[in-house]
């Protein structure tokens, strides 16, 4: 693969305390990178004692700081040469309800930063967004009829009569899940797909305007060691693992069948590392996954199994509106144009986790709270 390496001293990684972030930060360390740490460690991810910051606090210079704030941004970009954005809000069923924040982060904190790229002066060449598979929705999928078609998000009506399937938008027909590439159609599903997908053109279409080299990478469900276990909003493996440590039995929505892929944190940071790097990856869209599909009985199954726990699974035919049934990645692009191949397997990269949770103190388990929350503004049936 002819490819040309791009080399920066200076790394401005914002949300770099929190789970990517942190491990991200630690390897530009270890290559000899200078990095610059943005994060405003907010206490929905950030226990009192966070050892994310604490890993990372004497290898970087860190900044506690808000995307929202101007000069915030100003004291993290001086001196920079890329930017790799990765402070976001990230639960999609709080996105449901918690919109003006979502928006104001996530839209509105990445608008300040293009906004001084823009207007001051600064020696930034190349920024990085983290973005999400939520963008494509229910991405791609086949109708016997008529071939590769992009699902519409699927009917509350089809959902409480137990039909949690997606169909063909032309003839209604059952369709079968897909791996979706990066020309798939982009119809997000949730407020915070919404965000991310507004932070992509951004980046993109001011990128190409002021001659900054800007890539989006289009992460699938990253676990693994760090990964918050108090967060009940994202990481299913991490809500999964809080509930089972505590005893407390595991309620599984829909049908269990619904699926996701779920890509480790080494394989994560491979690929941004990567993307960073390399100048085929300028300007581009990429997947980051594993490239397969898991479904989420089996994840609360193989867990039990690991943990050892007594626990009861349930399947409830519940449901979240804004989720998705199925979602994995096609990575023929980032194969392609960067030659990643994801390394390691889901059986060992949950082994490993399982590893590292039972090494943790026994976390709070707030999940239930947040179903409380959903149902009381209608966004849980």
């Amino acid at each position: 693969m002819n490819d040309r390496s791009m080399t920066f001293s200076n790394v401005l990684v914002t949300g770099g305390a929190g789970f990517i972030g942190s491990h991200l930060a630690l390897r530009l360390v270890a290559q000899g990178h200078r990095v610059t740490v943005l994060d405003n460690l907010s206490p929905q991810i950030h226990p009192a004692n966070s050892p994310l910051l604490a890993a990372i606090r004497d290898k970087v210079n860190f900044i506690q700081g808000d995307v929202r704030n101007r000069d915030d941004w100003l004291k993290a970009i001086e001196g920079q040469q890329s930017i790799v954005h990765m402070a976001a809000e990230t639960g999609t069923g709080q996105s449901m309800y918690e919109i003006a924040r979502y928006v104001d982060v996530n839209v509105n904190g990445t608008a300040l930063m293009l906004d001084i790229l823009t207007n001051q002066s600064h020696k930034v060449r190349k920024v990085l967004v983290a973005s999400s598979r939520s963008l494509y929705g229910e991405g791609k999928a086949r109708c016997p009829q008529h071939g590769d078609v992009y699902p519409r998000e699927r009917a509350d009506s089809d959902m409480r009569a137990g039909d949690f399937g997606v169909k063909c938008p032309t003839c209604g027909a059952a369709a079968a899940s897909q791996a979706t590439d990066e020309s798939s159609w982009l119809h997000p599903s949730s407020i915070y797909g919404i965000t991310k997908h507004t932070q992509e053109q951004l980046i993109l279409t001011a990128g190409k305007a002021l001659g900054i080299a800007a890539t989006a990478l289009r992460y699938q469900n990253v676990y693994g060691p760090g990964q918050s276990l108090s967060n009940p909003y994202t990481g299913i493996l991490s809500i999964f693992s809080t509930r089972m440590r505590n005893g407390n039995d595991i309620n599984i929505f829909e049908d269990g069948l619904e699926s996701r892929d779920f890509v480790y944190i080494d394989d994560v940071i491979d690929a941004t590392v990567l993307a960073l790097l390399s100048e085929r990856a300028d300007h581009r869209v990429l997947n980051v996954g594993s490239g397969v599909a898991t479904d989420v009985l089996t994840v609360a199954r193989t867990l039990r199994d690991v943990y050892g726990s007594q626990v009861d699974i349930t399947v409830t035919g519940n449901y979240r509106l804004g989720d998705i049934a199925h979602n994995y990645a096609d990575l023929s692009a980032i194969r392609q144009q960067l030659g990643f191949e994801p390394k390691v397997s889901f059986a060992e990269g949950v082994r490993r986790f399982a590893n590292w949770v039972l090494a943790q103190e026994v976390a709070v388990d707030s999940y239930q709270q947040s179903i409380e929350e959903m149902k009381k503004r209608g966004l849980l049936n």
